[in-house]
């Protein structure tokens, strides 16, 4: 039988959360294996993640999502706390349901907090003017006009930022509160901190359709 070291209970705990004991039995169940010793304390219930108060989720992974025969493409990088739970199955399909909304949903934000201060003035005037254009609104009390104003902005972020957007799988729920279930079920913080989506030839001028009596007149 393997020898169990003090050192490999500690690293094997450090990775999981799980007792001291439950490491160490684990590890002679598993015959010194570390990757054994892990799923057998998964199937037990045994492992969950450490949760430290003001930890930095600075762990993770970057995804990517390819669609459309290679016309549209993703990456997303998405944090948590330790490198175990961003190896686990469950946090890599979690970056790639993720990375696939932003290539359907084209989000231009992660948070509300992301949105400049200049787009966002821009988006209240709009609103404004809309509501105050509207005939419906004629006479209406300036409270009234700015939470028509305020429920057209809740609009907008649900339109251009991640979290706020109906997840393209289940639109029940927000990108956002998808996170947060994962959160509690891993027992850890996690962040979508930045995503980045390609578009082919976004951007470019297309040729336009007298491109070849371009090409005529020059041989002439």
């Amino acid at each position: 039988m393997a020898e169990i070291t003090a050192a490999a209970v500690k690293q094997l705990r450090e990775k999981t959360g799980a007792g001291m004991m439950e490491c160490k039995n684990a590890l002679v169940e598993a015959g010194g294996d570390e990757n054994k010793a892990i799923d057998i304390l998964r199937e037990r219930g045994l492992a969950s993640a450490k949760k430290r108060e003001g930890r930095i989720a600075a762990e993770g992974i970057v995804g990517s999502y390819i669609h459309m025969g290679g016309k549209v493409g993703v990456l997303v990088e998405l944090n948590c706390e330790t490198d175990f739970v961003a190896r686990g199955d469950e946090f890599q399909q979690l970056v790639k349901d993720i990375a696939m909304h932003v290539a359907a949903a084209e989000p231009r934000f992660v948070t509300r907090d992301e949105v400049p201060t200049n787009v966002l003035e821009k988006e209240r005037d709009i609103a404004r003017a809309q509501a105050m254009n509207d005939p419906k609104n004629a006479n209406k009390p300036d409270q009234v006009i700015e939470k028509i104003v305020e429920g057209r902005l809740n609009k907008f972020y649900e339109e251009s930022v991640l979290v706020d957007q109906p997840f393209v799988k289940d639109p029940a729920k927000t990108v956002g509160e998808l996170v947060t279930e994962k959160t509690a079920k891993t027992g850890e913080r996690i962040a979508i901190r930045r995503f980045t989506r390609y578009k082919m030839g976004e951007g470019l001028d297309k040729r336009g359709d007298d491109f070849s009596n371009e090409v005529a007149s020059l041989l002439t």
